[in-house]
């Protein structure tokens, strides 16, 4: 890499929230960015975005939970761009439902088996499937940054969240596992746990209800999407080369308050 070449990053789930944030935030840092994401136009619009602010990006529709569609998309970013510098695991989805749902005494709902085997298709093996598509050629270049993202649920539960707890539990244990291998080619593995987040899937939930989370958020406030792409940009920099296996929380305090 010259000196005028950019850093390359991938950001999965780019088309929207976070994701579209850290594309964004990524490119003003002067990275070029290849966005994935299930819904095209969404990515189209974050690289539309981008580009119209003098940035580069490109999209690719991708399926995280197909490791073909990963193995492709990665193919065309390293012909496109000549490198992976970094890896930014956002794409996640969610279906929540309590493990058994009782009501005077009688079962009355469930976790499916089939809400529980997606989210841990989107959210865990997406990330083993992005990763183990990028880090060959992280590995021949001898330099990468991993950063996937997990949840402070993972670290203290959540109720009726049992599908989406594991899968953002298993993120950290992959991360560790790959921050003890290849930590020798020159390549960290981090994860980022955010906390309660002012995403429009967030922004719908009744008035009391987000309250309710502000009120336990010591700081005092929600986090905002930009909040998760500053620690996915430090992660993905040279100032974090000495940080790998990492959980970053990034939760305005709600694990440690009150």
């Amino acid at each position: 890499m010259t000196e005028n070449t950019p850093r390359i990053a991938i950001v999965t789930g780019g088309g929207n929230g976070i994701g579209r944030a850290t594309a964004r935030m990524f490119a003003e840092a002067g990275y070029a960015v290849a966005v994935w994401d299930l819904a095209e136009q969404a990515a189209q619009d974050t690289v539309s975005a981008i580009t119209a602010a003098g940035g580069v990006a490109v999209a690719h529709r991708v399926d995280v939970s197909k490791p073909e569609d990963c193995a492709v998309a990665a193919k065309d970013v390293v012909a496109r761009f000549g490198r992976v510098d970094a890896l930014i695991n956002n794409a996640g989805i969610v279906r929540d439902a309590q493990l058994v749902k009782v009501k005077d005494g009688q079962v009355v709902g469930q976790l499916s088996a089939e809400q529980f085997q997606l989210v841990l298709d989107v959210n865990l093996k997406g990330v083993f499937n992005c990763t183990q598509a990028v880090v060959p050629t992280m590995i021949a270049q001898k330099y990468g940054r991993i950063v996937s993202t997990s949840s402070v649920v993972a670290l203290y539960g959540n109720f009726g969240q049992t599908n989406y707890v594991a899968a953002k539990a298993g993120v950290i244990g992959m991360t560790k596992v790959w921050a003890r291998e290849l930590g020798r080619y020159g390549i960290t593995a981090n994860a980022v746990a955010p906390g309660f987040i002012a995403t429009d899937m967030v922004k719908s939930i009744p008035e009391k209800v987000y309250n309710h989370l502000i009120e336990h958020t010591p700081v005092g406030r929600a986090g905002q999407p930009e909040d998760i792409a500053r620690a996915y940009l430090f992660l993905a920099s040279e100032h974090s080369s000495f940080i790998t296996g990492a959980v970053l929380s990034v939760d305005g305090g709600s694990v440690t308050g009150t």
